[in-house]
């Protein structure tokens, strides 16, 4: 029986270090399993083009990736500076909803503008704003319909464009903007399969987004972004509705107190594995490999323990948009994923709630897996809910294959934990099936004369179908 190399999965976000043909095919030889386009630095004709490639290349290759498109989703961001401003603490500081001319007005304070002219109806005196990723921090001393004036907490330098963040502070912004929207006909006429709603605030975001979706014609999945305060609130009625979770640290981590992070994070995977539903740990994985051949070794426990506690994916931003180094941080995330697993005891998780008798069926399934020397699991799926349940089982060491006869759906199965998927016709017969499928894995090569199969399929029994688990000794 062929041992893979790793059960977690890795997503690579897709840029100009990773874009052209010959990146991209070592990309997929390397085993990455999810492609991520990110609408925050993408424009449509880029999208389509790079879409084309890969998918023209995933089945060159034999091995499709799944894509994902993150749409940007609701922002606030400052305005245009015709130069950079040194910024000094105590400094004085407005934020207003018009342009104003800059640098500062006749009275000494910053004029800086913001793109939400509603801001003021959600700040108070006493909030704090964060400028540019939390790097630079603005206490609230009064807000008028006007402008918002601050007092900066620290020397800084601001720049251009800068990212806002309001900790604990609810906004009146959509979750689904224009630009969300017609990004995602993009993706939508692509065929993504996978489309990543950020800064999820609660179930009805995710419900008007799949509603969006389906109504010009997409059956992608959607992976809810945890990013602020509000979604961990909502974090439960999130994953339900959801059909799988992002940790994205980056918004996460300066929306939340630093010391909440490692908390959030564990009951985020947690919480996703005991829902069934896949969970990505995402954003500076391994970041200092943005321009470093080498981690540090703080990255590298932080990736292990991603793998330690259960995530299906572990994903690279910056790592392969514009790093120096993707193909070795692809490399580094499958050796520190594989020796984790390794030492991982073997064993199923007890937090999966299981509730139709098939799905029962498998946790027997992979238990027997887990128990037999050279054996695997192997399920046919039309709706990847088996397939998404297996993997949730986290059944460590023992091989899981998936069939499906749904295009789209053998690529989105590769965002699951330990799950190798097959598009394959189905017969009517499940013996001519199941016989096929055999075939097909004794090709790859995936397994020996002499392995064993745990199948989890239908049977024919006085011409009625059965639920049936069956154990197969490969003779090839």
């Amino acid at each position: 029986m062929r041992k893979f190399t790793r059960q977690t999965k890795i997503i690579a976000t897709i840029g100009p270090s990773t874009e052209s043909e010959k990146e991209l095919i070592q990309l997929i030889k390397g085993g990455v399993d999810v492609l991520r386009l990110n609408m925050a630095h993408a424009d449509h004709d880029w999208i389509r083009m790079i879409t084309e490639r890969s998918r023209k290349i995933g089945k060159q290759l034999n091995r499709e990736p799944a894509i994902m498109m993150d749409v940007k989703g609701p922002e606030i961001r400052t305005g245009y500076l015709h130069r950079e401003l040194e910024i000094k603490e105590k400094d004085l500081l407005d934020l207003v909803f018009v342009a104003q001319p800059n640098p500062p007005s006749t009275d000494g304070i910053w004029q800086i503008e913001v793109n939400y002219d509603k801001l003021p109806d959600h700040i108070n005196a006493g909030d704090t704003v964060l400028l540019d990723n939390g790097l630079i921090q603005l206490k609230v001393i009064n807000s008028s319909k006007e402008k918002i004036r601050c007092e900066v907490q620290g020397d800084a330098i601001l720049k251009s464009r800068r990212h806002v963040n309001l900790p604990g502070i609810e906004t009146g912004l959509p979750s689904l903007t224009e630009k969300d929207r017609r990004d995602s006909l993009v993706g939508i006429e692509c065929n993504h399969d996978f489309f990543a709603l950020s800064f999820t605030r609660d179930a009805d975001a995710v419900d008007l987004f799949r509603s969006f979706l389906r109504d010009n014609g997409s059956d992608a999945q959607i992976i809810a972004k945890l990013e602020d305060q509000k979604g961990v609130a909502n974090i439960d009625e999130i994953i339900q509705s959801a059909d799988a979770l992002m940790v994205a640290r980056g918004d996460l981590g300066i929306e939340c107190p630093f010391e909440e992070l490692p908390i959030i994070q564990r009951k985020a995977v947690g919480s996703s594995l005991s829902a069934g539903k896949p969970v990505i740990v995402a954003t500076h994985m391994l970041e200092s490999m943005i321009d470093s051949p080498v981690p540090t070794r703080a990255e590298i426990s932080d990736v292990a323990n991603a793998v330690n506690e259960g995530a299906d994916c572990i994903m690279l931003s910056g790592e392969t948009t514009t790093g120096k180094y993707p193909h070795e941080c692809i490399q580094l995330l499958t050796k520190i994923a594989s020796r984790m697993e390794d030492e991982i005891q073997p064993g199923l998780t007890e937090n999966l709630k299981l509730f139709r008798p098939k799905a029962k069926m498998l946790r027997s399934a992979a238990m027997l897996a887990m128990r037999l020397e050279n054996s695997a699991v192997l399920v046919f799926t039309r709706s990847g809910d088996l397939a998404a349940k297996l993997g949730a089982l986290r059944p460590n060491g023992a091989p899981l294959f998936a069939f499906t006869d749904v295009n789209g759906l053998h690529r989105r199965l590769r965002l699951i934990w330990g799950i190798e998927p097959f598009l394959m016709d189905f017969s009517k017969d499940p013996e001519v099936t199941i016989q096929n499928a055999i075939s097909r894995l004794s090709k790859g090569p995936w397994i020996d004369s002499g392995d064993q199969l745990v199948i989890v399929t239908n049977a024919f029994a006085h011409d009625k179908v059965v639920e049936s688990i069956q154990l197969r000794v490969v003779e090839l």
